[in-house]
């Protein structure tokens, strides 16, 4: 499949194509009457937990209703929530002040004062893949210094790295992988085909995925095909289970996927010691 083409860093990303910003309680809904019906909807959170030491520093990143971030928090971790999505970070800090809670898109997150860089690793590092190249932004929007480094772990659960917008997802990664403690962890979790993705195909695979860490300075340390730990092979199919991946919105596609490919990933990448 090919990677996503370069385009002018104003796109939106494909999470606002698909929402127009307005899913906050919608989305909140769905998994609230997915606890009532008691299903786990903690998968991530415990996950991530169980990766980390007691009261680490963690940045969910695309937060969403900040559902991971919570449960984190509540488990003692020191937690920062960050999306671009105002009607998601609305849930998210009527439902907790224990969590600091930052609009931004994570495009904003890049150094763009090291992205330069970033265009040699990436052409070194992603030799023979159809990759786009680094995106650069004119003007870098003011964050919040609650989203600085360093991180003792950085998850982007709920399909966030594929609702980028296209031409952003190197850069991205560049940006989350800066705010790495040494040998701090960034796990993510995403659809590879459309049946656990709101979109109609995938916008890239792990081959893209794996090359964009490489290229900021990560290494992959595990990959699993859910959030429970199962190991990726072909035979891990449960599309309905509420951790597996679906991203809140669609992820029902009628896409299939090779046999011999998993149709999600949960990667946990390692920054340097």
């Amino acid at each position: 499949m090919d990677a996503p083409d370069q385009t002018n860093p104003s796109v939106t990303t494909r999470w606002e194509s698909l929402t127009a910003g307005r899913s906050g309680r919608r989305y909140a809904d769905r998994f609230a009457q997915l606890a009532a019906a008691g299903v786990d909807v903690h998968g991530e959170a415990a996950f991530c937990h169980g990766l980390v030491p007691a009261e680490s520093r963690i940045l969910d990143a695309g937060c969403g209703t900040g559902r991971v971030a919570i449960r984190l928090a509540e488990l003692g971790h020191r937690c920062v929530g960050v999306d671009a999505d105002p009607s998601m970070l609305e849930v998210a800090r009527d439902r907790s002040a224990a969590v600091s809670w930052v609009l931004a898109d994570l495009a904003d997150l890049a150094d763009l004062a090291d992205l330069a860089d970033l265009d040699n690793s990436v052409g070194a590092n992603l030799a023979g893949l159809d990759a786009p190249s680094p995106f650069s932004r004119p003007e870098r929007a003011a964050i919040s210094p609650a989203t600085d480094g360093p991180f003792d772990l950085i998850v982007a659960a709920g399909n966030v790295i594929a609702l980028l917008a296209p031409g952003t997802e190197a850069a991205v990664l560049c940006g989350l992988a800066r705010r790495l403690a040494p040998d701090g962890l960034l796990v993510a979790g995403f659809g590879l085909d459309a049946a656990h993705l709101p979109l109609p195909a995938a916008p890239f695979g792990l081959m893209d995925y794996d090359g964009w860490c490489t290229a900021a300075g990560l290494t992959l340390d595990q990959r699993f095909a859910t959030w429970q730990g199962i190991p990726v092979g072909p035979d891990e199919t449960d599309d309905d289970h509420p951790d597996h991946g679906n991203g809140g919105d669609g992820g029902d596609g009628g896409g299939e996927r090779p046999a011999d490919a998993p149709g999600y990933a949960v990667s946990v990448h390692r920054a340097s010691a």
